[in-house]
């Protein structure tokens, strides 16, 4: 994955500058912290739309700003993935009215809370585990992905890359804490936007015949296309039933019961000021999606219409950041390459605080008797982030030495499907099936992530359908084995 492109000094400089003053403006914001309300809930002293800004940067990873804009300039490549934010959109309005209200109930610390008080703390421990799981596994690829690219920036092995910027995300994430992490993000989202529009200017003034010439070009090519109406579950692109359903449970699963987003909503000053943040960031989130899609779109046409471009253009995650590296005007450069790094940095630093989050109050406060102090848990929660930063730091290592062959945004998204599909069926037993007892609830939940595994690996089934299939599966398969057990 080495593309052997050079990049101007300044350009360096500013990439160079923009990480260190995210590193220190994350341990000024946060500073002050005694207790672990204050580390990993801001003191639920948050504005909304600071917490609809981290939510939107949060699930904005280098993965949404290098991936997408190579879905839509592939051969044949349109605006149809486009339509999962569809999906988004529905799904948050359901959250805001089925799960958010569970949350608000007492002073909650981690999604996971509201299934042992409905079900018993096996089913918070089992959901919280695989939470971790499969957090760390995905963010450590998006981790891989940014490496790369500091690769490709400043000339640097790639495990050198990897420590770099583990070592940043995890020093603000562990000193500054939620604060931290959220004001950082609403700082990077501002920067990636910004990076992102100048590109895309940047990229239809190279085109010959300016924005004309790229509209025409993606009209003719049909790169314009935003909805397929496709019945197929195997097809192999979005299609408007997969972004709509399978987009609606995704949604529900990845912002109402994972903890990522969930801490977001219990940083807020009150459940109204959480919905609100959750309900805009959708639209906020499709806007931004079509902002990446039509960079892919112009990249397209700038290499089929420029002379003198590469030939064949870079393909996938590769296109964008070598436009980046190699046509960008020095100055503007630096600041797009510290955009991706604002995308990633904000999911890498929400990933560990949110981590760290479920661990302390899910496992290791539990099992604790008596209590710790406050110092000691504040402690204990900093250490937690840093064990987890490590650990997505060399499953990131681990697969510098893979050979990645599909698009990594397809990739994040499977794992963020399979993992939380089956939780989703959890919640779902515990608001819509008041009979439904932790057993069944359980054995519904293994069934349901059996089941799954075994479809993913076996069938073409798409991506976007993982998260409904799990949902459904668990959901059916708890209630079947409740009404077994009263029968018996």
């Amino acid at each position: 994955m080495n593309l052997d492109l050079n990049i101007a000094a300044l350009d360096a400089l500013i990439v160079a500058a923009y990480l260190l003053a995210v590193m220190m403006f994350g341990l000024w914001i946060g500073r002050g912290q005694r207790s672990l309300d204050d580390y990993f809930l801001g003191s639920r002293s948050l504005p909304w739309w600071a917490l609809l800004l981290s939510i939107v940067a949060t699930e904005t990873s280098t993965v949404t700003f290098l991936s997408l804009p190579g879905i839509a300039a592939a051969p044949g490549g349109d605006l149809t993935f486009l339509q999962i934010t569809f999906g988004y959109i529905v799904g948050r309005l359901l959250i805001i009215r089925v799960l958010i209200p569970l949350y608000f109930r007492g002073d909650t610390f981690t999604a996971y809370e509201v299934l042992e008080g409905r079900f018993g703390r096996l089913s918070r421990r089992a959901a919280s585990t695989l939470f971790l799981v499969t957090r760390n596994l995905s963010d450590a690829l998006r981790l891989f992905l940014t490496a790369l690219v500091l690769q490709i920036v400043l000339g640097l092995d790639l495990a050198v890359s990897v420590i770099v910027l583990g070592i940043i995300t995890i020093v603000y994430t562990l000193l500054g804490g939620a604060r931290s992490v959220i004001w950082n993000d609403c700082l990077q989202f501002v920067v990636y936007m910004v990076g992102a529009l100048a590109a895309w200017l940047i990229i239809v003034g190279r085109v010959p015949g300016g924005l004309d010439a790229v509209l025409a070009f993606g009209r003719a090519g049909e790169h314009f296309r935003v909805l397929d109406f496709n019945f197929s579950l195997q097809a192999p692109g979005m299609t408007f039933w997969a972004g709509v359903v399978g987009g609606l449970f995704l949604t529900m699963a990845t912002h109402g019961t994972d903890q990522l987003m969930v801490q977001r909503y219990l940083s807020a000053r009150n459940q109204r000021d959480a919905g609100r943040a959750l309900a805009v960031s959708g639209f906020v989130v499709a806007a931004q999606f079509a902002v990446f899609l039509l960079i892919g779109v112009a990249l397209a046409a700038f290499y089929a219409l420029t002379p003198g471009a590469p030939s064949p253009a870079p393909a996938g995650d590769r296109l964008f950041a070598s436009f980046i590296v190699g046509n960008m005007p020095v100055g503007l450069a630096g600041l797009t390459l510290a955009a991706v790094f604002a995308a990633a940095m904000s999911t890498l630093s929400s990933s560990l605080n949110s981590s760290s989050t479920a661990f302390i109050n899910d496992v290791w406060l539990p099992s604790r008797r008596p209590l710790p102090g406050a110092r000691a848990q504040l402690r204990a929660g900093r250490l937690a982030t840093a064990v987890f930063g490590v650990l997505q730091a060399g499953i990131a290592l681990a697969f510098g030495a893979l050979e990645v062959t599909e698009s990594v945004v397809a990739g994040v998204l499977k794992i963020a499907g399979f993992a939380s599909g089956p939780v989703l069926g959890v919640y779902l037993l515990a608001v819509l099936a008041p009979r439904v007892r932790q057993p069944a609830a359980l054995s519904g939940f293994v069934i349901g992530v059996i089941a799954l595994s075994a479809i993913a690996l076996g069938t073409s089934l798409h991506w976007a359908w993982y998260a409904v299939t799990g949902s459904v599966l668990t959901f059916v398969a708890g209630l079947a084995l409740q009404g077994v057990r009263r029968e018996a």
